[in-house]
């Protein structure tokens, strides 16, 4: 399969309608999903009617030799080849690649062991160097420490807190969330952020 973006460890894949169980036994976990839903295991609908045409989607304005138009992608160990998760980066309109929104959902087997940051650093640097980038946002529960530790550690910064209304309430949620950006300015100003 195609391989869009390697890093040291990790290769980021297009996604393809075959990924539905990769991605369901993903959701499936109450621990994945605590700071999404309050940790409740996304069914197989779910994931056939939302979550595979979400990763999917194209974006024209990402349409470029390197991009693909793909807002999502499919993270694999390089050594293995092993499904761990997927990256979202993804532009806040469909007409322009000017904002993204960076996200990343991995397996547990996955966490604390630096992945998250080197997928996110290496989109970051793809993005400012060759899609046409100059901001990246990512959102998380406020609460939720080790994803805004990742945003920090790939060089976006704290913007604001913010409260809105969301289908379900989950524990922590009263505290709100949190938004964090870096621009392309402010990346190539800072070498240890291009890491």
């Amino acid at each position: 399969m195609h391989v869009f973006l390697e890093t040291d460890r990790l290769a980021l894949r297009p996604f393809t309608p075959r990924d539905v169980e990769r991605v369901l036994s993903l959701d499936a976990d109450p621990e994945v999903m605590r700071h999404l839903n309050g940790g409740r295991p996304a069914t197989r609908e779910e994931v056939e009617r939302e979550t595979m045409p979400a990763l999917l989607r194209r974006f024209p304005c990402l349409d470029t030799e390197r991009g693909e138009g793909r807002g999502h992608w499919a993270a694999e160990d390089r050594a293995s080849g092993g499904f761990l998760g997927w990256f979202e980066f993804r532009p806040t309109s469909p007409e322009s690649s000017a904002e993204v929104e960076l996200g990343y959902r991995l397996h547990r087997r996955a966490w604390g062991r630096g992945l998250a940051t080197e997928g996110s650093r290496a989109l970051i640097r793809l993005g400012f160097t060759e899609l046409g980038v100059r901001r990246v946002t990512a959102t998380t529960m406020t609460v939720n420490s080790r994803s805004r530790r990742v945003m920090e550690k790939s060089g976006l910064v704290f913007v604001r807190t913010f409260f809105e209304e969301w289908p379900e309430t989950i524990e922590g949620s009263e505290h709100g969330d949190v938004e964090y950006a870096l621009t392309e300015e402010a990346w190539r100003q800072a070498p240890a952020g291009r890491g």
